[in-house]
Formats: structure tokens, sequence, C-alpha cells
């Protein structure tokens, strides 16, 4: 039999509720925990307003969110299956004709348009979110002021620093210092990894009210500690220039591991933006393997939600009256925790280029769905 409209539509409309209350309870939680935890790392500083609080967490949900998103898949329709199972309302579905896969269609589908909803629209808007949220963060609780980015053109770091300048008394307002807090940007056009090592460098000198101090232009810079070090320097300084072949060091706070943290992170990244982003960080010499399963990640998520709702099938479809009942919803539980696990896992090898991307990404949802389909297989009769 052909199942019909009005069958679908009830039973796609039935656990899109469903799922949508879970969702809402199950972000109502984190939003309550990420906020008691930022104010216990504000309770440090003191100076951190509540109502700042109550923002940042708010701009965090969305990505947080998105990490338990499969759960409410799995669970929503685990609760979608044992209400209808309980209501007798499948024993009649099924009486009546129709196979397993004719009602299970409309909610796979529901599950589908999920799954494509948060990867071009929830994604896009909590990295949004959560850009705003890390700086928040940096200016508020870390006190950072550090500024990295990567374009096309390479790499750009702003940094506060000390600086050794002779300028006019006049021009800063007060008298002249051996130090004057200022800062510098950086750029280089090319990163050799895994040496960490810059190349045609250019550093910009400023005072703390804008004024330029210098430029210092050099073939090649590395990161050492508490340091860059600059090799063959021409440095620009009132109108004149002159060559520097030693060493010239410029003072950091930074890390190898600030750097590639900042730049690199995949939650600040929307999914429209990920492939040219990329692009431009393989142009400039870094790694963008971590990126690009998280993109491929992004990618399988619809068949994943799909795999989740077949999986939920398998242990929730039984009689009202069968024993048994609690354990194979405990098993559908614990095969959602794992299949989560072996996600991370399994990115976790392809972030270090132990495995390709595409199998990092994909594999999870793809033995999930495999699983799934091959259990529902065994148990049809219709």
């Amino acid at each position: 039999m052909k199942i019909t409209y009005t069958l679908s539509s009830y039973l796609a409309k039935r656990y899109a509720i469903n799922l949508l209350i879970l969702l809402l309870g199950l972000l109502a939680v984190i939003y309550l925990f990420d906020t008691v935890e930022l104010i216990r790392r504000a309770s440090k500083r003191g100076d951190v307003p509540i109502t700042l609080l109550f923002q940042m967490s708010l701009l965090k949900l969305p990505e947080v969110g998105q990490t338990i998103f499969p759960f409410a898949v799995l669970f929503s329709a685990m609760y979608t299956f044992w209400q209808l199972t309980r209501q007798y309302e499948l024993i009649v579905v099924r009486a009546s004709g129709f196979s397993v896969w004719q009602f299970l269609l409309p909610i796979s589908v529901v599950g589908i348009l999920f799954g494509v909803l948060q990867m071009v629209v929830i994604n896009p808007v909590g990295a949004t979110l959560i850009g705003k949220f890390e700086e928040l963060e940096r200016t508020h609780l870390k006190k950072q002021k550090n500024q990295i980015a990567v374009f096309q053109e390479g790499l750009w770091l702003k940094q506060a620093i000390l600086i050794e300048a002779e300028i006019p008394k006049e021009q800063m307002g007060i008298e002249k210092p051996d130090l004057i807090e200022g800062y510098v940007i950086v750029h280089a056009q090319k990163v050799v990894q895994p040496e960490w090592k810059l190349k045609n460098v250019t550093v910009f000198y400023f005072t703390r009210t804008n004024d330029f101090l210098q430029r210092v232009d050099a073939k090649s810079a590395r990161l050492d500690k508490d340091f860059w070090i600059l090799k063959d320097v021409i440095i620009h300084k009132n109108g004149f220039s002159r060559e520097n072949d030693n060493n010239y060091k410029v003072p950091t706070t930074l890390t190898i591991n600030d750097i590639q943290e900042s730049f690199s992170s995949p939650k600040s990244m929307s999914f429209w933006k990920l492939p040219a982003y990329i692009q431009t960080l393989e142009q400039a010499g870094f790694d963008a393997t971590r990126l690009k399963v998280y993109y491929q990640s992004l990618l399988s998520q619809p068949l994943m939600f799909c795999a989740m709702i077949l999986i939920a099938a398998t242990v929730s479809m039984r009689p009202p009256r069968s024993k048994g009942a609690f354990g194979m919803i405990a098993s559908g539980v614990f095969i959602g925790f794992l299949v989560f696990f072996l996600s991370n896992f399994l990115q976790t090898l392809g972030a270090s280029q132990q495995i390709p991307v595409s199998l990092a990404a994909w594999t999870p949802a793809l033995i999930a769905f495999l699983l799934g389909l091959s259990v529902m297989m065994n148990i049809e009769d219709g």
C-alpha cells in the first residue's frame, strides 16, 4: 500500500515536536551550566558584569548545542517510536499493510532536513556568535590583546609591546620614557612548517595612540621563546633606511599553540566560508587538515541523523507487552554514545593525518547507517 500524505505528515509532525521539545530542554541545561562556569571564571576578575556573562553564555549556546544534536535526534526518535507503540498506532499501521520503511520515511526526512538546516543555517549562525563570544572572552576574561588573522596576502599578527623609541615629548603628552607602550603589526607572506619560519616579513611599529614609529623588513623570521628573531633586516625610520644583518628581536607573548588555535579553530568558521578559508591557509603554508575534517563531518550530518533514526527504530519498535524493552532502549543509548566517541576518535586521527580526511569524517555516519539498516532488514517481515 502507498502511504498517505495525512499519515506521513502526522508522523513527521509528531517527531518534529518531540525533537524540538527535547532540544529546548537540553539547550536550557547547557545554558545553565555554561553560565555557572562563566560566573566562576569571572569571579577571579571581579570587574565583569553579570549581564555580560549571561550574554556570553547565550552567544556560545548555538555552537555548543550542535554537539548534542545527534543525541537529540536519537533520543527524540526513540521516544516517538515508544509513544506510537505504547498507543498501538504502529501496530494498527502495520496491520493496515504498511511496511516499516513507509512509516520510517517521513521521520527520516525530518532528520535529514534537520541535518541540512544545521549545516547551512545553524552552523553559520553559531560560527558568527562564537566569534563574538571569543572576542568578549579574550577582552574580559583572558585580558589578551593579541590578534591573529590569515588572508590570501599571508599571515597578520597584532600584539602589544613596550617600544624603545625617540619621539617628541609634545607628541606623547608625557615626559619621554625609555620604553613606551605601543603595539606592532607583523605581516608574513608565507609560513614554512613544521619549522614555523616566516618568509618576507614586515613589522610596523605604532604607539598606543596609533602614531607610526618605524617599519622593519626582513627576509625571514622564526618564533623563539618570548621573541620573533628576524634575519636580513632593513629598518625604515624617520625617512632613512639602514641594514641590520644581526639577529633583530621583536618581543612577543605569543606561542605556536596560540597562533594555531586562533586561526584554525573549526568552530569559529562558517560552513559557507570553510572551502575558501582552507584554500587560503594552504596558500599561506599552514596545515588545514583539521578544517577539512570538520567540513566533511558537517557534510555527513544529514546521513548521521538518518542513521540515528534507524538505530532508534531498531530498539524502540517492540510490542508493548514484550519483555526486555528497557534493555533494548539502553542498548540504543549505548550505541549512540559509541558512535559519538568513534566519531571523535576518527576525527582526531584524521586531523593528525593518520587516516584520510574522508574516512575520518564519513565512517561513523556510514557505520551507524549500515548498522541500523541491516538490523531493520532482519526484523522487517512486511
